[in-house]
């Protein structure tokens, strides 16, 4: 009788154990079990779009303004097309916005980053489904490392 109540505890410990440790990968991944609310959809064409991933947070100074929901390859030119969700409370965004493609650290993962164009009169607000025109691409690690060495060998 004593070992079944023990087996039971060690049971319900293990489960805890296991549900904290779920708990713990989803906040280090910055991703929850539950979306983020109401969104709008921005897009925006890269000439390369590096290592960016699908669910890629957007950030505008650090703060958490959406993530990427879907990159596709366009009809035309095949220049990589980049949907972004963007919580609706962050909805004042002008036509003179900025986005490029950053990078968290030396190696680490790759966001989006937005710089919020002036407010003024004479310019529009972004409205869901627009494309943002004003794009910077990656940069890619391994050709910054190319380029330093090519131009120190021609020295």
């Amino acid at each position: 009788m004593v070992s079944k109540k023990i087996e039971l505890l060690v049971g319900v410990f293990v489960a805890f154990g296991i549900a904290a440790l779920l708990m713990l990968s989803l906040k280090v991944a910055n991703s929850g079990i539950s979306g983020g609310g109401d969104t709008y959809i921005l897009k925006a064409k890269f000439d390369n779009i590096g290592g960016l991933k699908v669910r890629s947070p957007i950030k505008v100074g650090g703060v958490v303004v959406g993530r990427v929901s879907d990159i596709s390859l366009d009809d035309e030119d095949y220049t990589p097309v980049v949907t972004l969700d963007i919580y609706v409370k962050y909805d004042q965004f002008s036509e003179a916005t900025s986005v490029a493609i950053l990078t968290a650290g030396l190696l680490g993962e790759q966001y989006i980053g937005l710089q919020p164009g002036f407010i003024d009169d004479s310019l529009e607000m972004l409205a869901p489904g627009d494309f943002i025109e004003d794009t910077k691409p990656a940069l890619v690690l391994e050709e910054l490392i190319g380029q330093f060495l090519f131009s120190q060998g021609s020295d």
